[in-house]
């Protein structure tokens, strides 16, 4: 038998490190000297602790190894597990290349922004990639003939929508939702939905629509704060991020009203800017 120490140095596996396997039951002492508490190990301990080794360099967790060592599960089950964590891998793999990519994008703008006199600092705008929830919409459609006469013809929309909501007595649910329906580079005649969420489905109108607006999987948003005529900095950097770090848009832009009320101050507005993006 051989005490811990000694043990640790034929293994080459810290003495911390073996005391912890004891407690989580991997790798128990042969002995356990009841007055002094010395653990002693066994040469023929060795092929279980290199097989705990092996494991955890592949990836798996103590409490997997734990399982795999004292079910000693069949050949074919040993694969599946071993399929999958590979697949967990790979999917970190791509998420930290993803990761590398855009910190490389960051770095190059930082080079750009610290060369060029003309930029004092770095944008005020952070890009997030997210995952957005499906809804209950009631929505109305109409046309804004461009970008800067848009907000007397949106507070009609809304309020069309809106009315229809209370007259049905239907809660609603977050916050007013602009979604544009335009092809790119499109500058007039703009087709816009005004969305009102709701936390039930209700019977639609001949003008109000109603249905579920979807979810999506990866949406870039951006967040604007001061008043709508200063929002196109916001679009230029969310826009301009979409095309640095690799992605594309798939659908139509929503404007979410996190902070709005009507004749307000502008300066205190505060919108959420959402495009559904996928890899190129």
């Amino acid at each position: 038998m051989l005490k811990i120490g000694d043990f640790s140095k034929l293994s080459r596996v810290t003495v911390k490190t073996l005391r912890f396997y004891d407690e989580m039951g991997l790798l128990k002492p042969v002995q356990l000297d009841p007055y002094t508490g010395y653990r002693y190990y066994s040469v023929v301990q060795l092929p279980r602790l290199y097989r705990i080794l092996a494991y955890k360099d592949l990836g798996f967790s103590l409490e997997q190894i734990r399982g795999l060592l004292d079910e000693n599960p069949p050949l074919s089950q040993l694969r599946s597990l071993m399929l999958l964590k590979q697949s967990e891998i790979r999917t970190r793999l791509a998420d930290d290349q993803a990761r590398l990519a855009r910190l490389e994008v960051r770095l190059r703008q930082i080079e750009y922004a610290d060369g060029n006199p003309q930029e004092e600092r770095m944008s005020a705008y952070e890009v997030i990639l997210k995952k957005v929830e499906p809804l209950q919409a009631a929505a109305v459609r109409g046309v804004i003939p461009n970008y800067d006469e848009s907000e007397p013809i949106f507070d009609r929309l809304f309020d069309e929508g809106y009315v229809y909501v209370n007259w049905q007595r239907v809660r609603q649910v977050g916050c007013g939702i602009a979604v544009y329906h335009t092809i790119e580079g499109q500058e007039n005649d703009i087709e816009v939905e005004a969305v009102a969420p709701i936390y039930e489905p209700l019977r639609g109108s001949e003008r109000v629509q109603v249905y579920e607006l979807p979810a999506v999987e990866q949406m870039a948003s951006i967040v604007h704060h001061g008043p709508f005529a200063s929002i196109g900095q916001a679009y230029q950097a969310v826009v301009s991020w979409i095309e640095n770090n690799g992605y594309h848009i798939t659908g139509p832009c929503r404007e979410i009203y996190l902070r709005y009320e009507r004749g307000g101050d502008q300066q205190n507005y505060v919108t959420e800017v959402q495009f559904p993006v996928s890899k190129a």
